[in-house]
């Protein structure tokens, strides 16, 4: 393996053995790194997906209440993203880089999604807004330090882009099951086993038995990673040159920029989905079971499909096509009118879904392998965070979204509804999502990035040539 002319085993780290822990050369199993975004999706799904239906619905918040605090609670995560992955990629100790960070967020993250279920009884008004408020930031906090640390593992962990690809799809596969937990099975556990339509208590008890699997599952995956200690250089990246740099590279804002539009629009799609079945479809809340439970399992089978598209083609072309699957299935979504043509959509959704899944990690990899080959720093985590920052305006652009429900529709919350939220949520769930998509299917087209490594590692100062 090429490395840096710094590069040096760091002096906490003995010279036999890598700082992550295990022998010297020994890399770590794909799917014992990959069920980690088991871990790391359970939690922050059930928050995205029913925060709105908790907050907005049953307790009451008014959505323009509910847009200011996640237009705050944007501005937080573009700050503490960048900060995070810095303070990760600086780390130095016996255990690696990225593995402390893992081990101390997880329950961190599992204490704050309880607290964030459970607001005391009679909890109204300004009292109200500042609990939420509290308590989405610091989940929003502490899946920021657990995100910023897992990505920085793939680039890491798998160098070269096959490999990687394997990871990469065995993880994606864990995050398509915890979000059958998480999303499908939630509204079925909340309204129903734990508790009712219209009460809180279920809520309290899913969180519970979430925040308990997501850190047994983390630590899990944290104590079995190698991380490779020849990244950990005693040189220590600077966070000003490093943003300087990370900001002046065309790639970072094309593919960040481009990448943005589909985790928001998936943000928009997962927070509205159980209002969109209760207004829009006027059915039960549990009856989203089935339309995400369909959605959920095509992205999984479809998984093994774009995987093998990527081996033909590429991962940049193939994450083009993802793009336009996925556009086009929330112009069915908007046509649907009961459970069966819901589900018909659901299906096409799925497959747009699984391609942008198995791609855009890889197609933000190659831009982190060009910028290591090309500095000589391994610095994932800021670079990881920096990207991040673009998915993470989900909050604020889903909370604009949601408030516009109110000047167009009249909804304001589930004591307020106004005439038409049916309509309300089919444009909230399917012409907002459709917009963004297309915005980044149309970027998509006009993308490059560097060409995919196709051996162990690139020696930095010869970055891959661009490629399509």
């Amino acid at each position: 393996m090429a490395a840096a002319s710094d590069d040096a085993i760091p002096v906490s780290s003995p010279p036999t053995q890598l700082a992550g822990g295990g022998r010297p050369g020994a890399r770590t199993a794909p799917w014992r790194y990959a069920i980690g975004m088991f871990g790391t999706s359970v939690p922050i799904n059930m928050i995205k997906g029913s925060i709105l239906l908790f907050y907005v619905d049953i307790l009451g918040l008014d959505v323009r209440a509910y847009g200011i605090v996640m237009a705050i609670y944007a501005v937080i995560d573009a700050i503490d993203n960048p900060v995070l992955g810095y303070l990760s990629d600086r780390t130095r100790s016996r255990f690696g880089r990225r593995r402390p960070w893992l081990l101390l967020g997880a329950p961190l993250l599992g204490a704050s999604m309880i607290a964030l279920f459970s607001p005391p009884s009679g909890l109204e008004g300004l009292a109200l807004v500042l609990w939420f408020a509290v308590f989405a930031i610091t989940c929003e906090l502490f899946d920021s330090m657990l995100n910023a640390n897992y990505g920085a593992l793939l680039p890491e962990l798998f160098p070269a882009e096959e490999r990687r690809a394997v990871a990469n799809a065995l993880r994606q596969g864990f995050q398509l099951i915890a979000m059958i937990v998480s999303l499908a099975i939630t509204p079925v556990l909340t309204t129903s086993v734990f508790g009712s339509e219209e009460s809180t208590g279920g809520f309290t008890t899913t969180a519970v038995l979430y925040a308990l699997l997501a850190v047994t599952v983390i630590t899990f995956m944290a104590l079995g990673v190698r991380e490779n200690p020849r990244h950990s250089t005693r040189q220590r990246p600077r966070f000003l040159r490093g943003m300087g740099q990370i900001l002046s590279n065309p790639s970072f804002w094309a593919v960040g920029l481009t990448g943005a539009c589909y985790s928001i629009a998936l943000a928009i799609a997962l927070s509205g989905i159980q209002l969109y079945v209760r207004y829009t479809l006027g059915l039960p809340v549990a009856y989203s079971f089935f339309l995400q439970a369909a959605v959920i399992l095509i992205a999984a089978g479809g998984l093994a499909l774009w995987s093998r598209m990527i081996t033909r083609i590429g991962a940049l072309r193939t994450w083009r096509i993802a793009f336009v699957v996925l556009t086009a299935s929330f112009v069915a979504m908007f046509f649907a009118t009961g459970l069966l043509s819901a589900v018909a959509a659901g299906i096409v959704m799925g497959m747009g879904w699984s391609g942008m899944m198995a791609t855009n990690d890889l197609v933000v990899a190659r831009v982190l392998d060009a910028d290591a080959a090309r500095t000589g720093e391994h610095r994932e985590g800021l670079f990881l965070s920096a990207f991040g920052v673009f998915g993470r305006l989900n909050g604020a652009v889903t909370g604009l979204a949601l408030a516009s429900l109110g000047v167009f529709f009249g909804y304001n919350s589930g004591a307020d509804p106004g005439s038409r939220p049916d309509l309300a949520f089919r444009v909230y769930l399917c012409a907002y999502p459709f917009a963004l998509t297309l915005i980044g299917a149309i970027a998509s087209r006009f993308i490059t990035v560097p060409a995919p490594q196709t051996g162990v590692d690139t020696a930095p100062g010869c970055p891959p040539r661009d490629g399509a």
